[in-house]
């Protein structure tokens, strides 16, 4: 699936571990918790494969074009919050390739991909309230803050967060 930008977004697949490897770095990780281990990593890449075949969500590695260079990833997945089952949206972008609008590009495309979908109305995002960049690409998109929240992740791990929502069926 193609965006605006020269970027498309692709299913995440056995060849993305590498990806993960590369984007777990503390750069990267810096809002949400620090690197993971080993273990986690695989772990995670398993969930990554297995979410779209439990129709929960989606996983996608970020393409740069025409380059066909791997720089990131994005998903959307369904979890539980405040007691309600939510669809959630999350991406990370190597920070050689941050600041180009990326990020932005790979979350409208995973929005549309999501609204096709038909599954859910809403998407929420969680971006630490220290991240300018993931909530500036929030409000670049549209989407409504709701509120500033306690979150935890990696479990056992509580953040503040901004809590984001966006009306799949308005704004896209």
């Amino acid at each position: 699936m193609r965006s605006r930008m020269n970027v498309r977004i692709e299913p995440w697949s056995d060849a993305d571990l590498a990806l993960l490897y590369r984007l777990n770095a503390p750069e990267m990780l810096e809002h949400l918790g620090g690197p993971e281990t080993e273990e986690q990593i695989l772990a995670r890449h398993k969930r990554y494969l297995e979410v779209g075949m439990k129709g929960t969500g989606r996983m996608f590695s970020i393409v740069l074009l025409p380059e066909f260079e791997t720089v990131g990833n994005i998903g959307y997945w369904e979890r539980i919050w405040q007691e309600e089952t939510i669809c959630e949206i999350g991406w990370g972008v190597l920070p050689p390739f941050q600041g180009r609008g990326i990020a932005a590009a790979a979350a409208a495309a995973a929005l549309a991909s999501a609204k096709a979908e038909r599954k859910h109305r809403y998407i929420h995002a969680f971006p630490s309230a220290d991240n300018p960049a993931s909530n500036a690409i929030c409000r670049k998109l549209g989407f409504s803050c709701i509120a500033e929240c306690a979150f935890e992740y990696p479990p056992g791990n509580m953040m503040r967060c901004n809590e984001w929502r966006i009306d799949l069926y308005e704004k896209l």
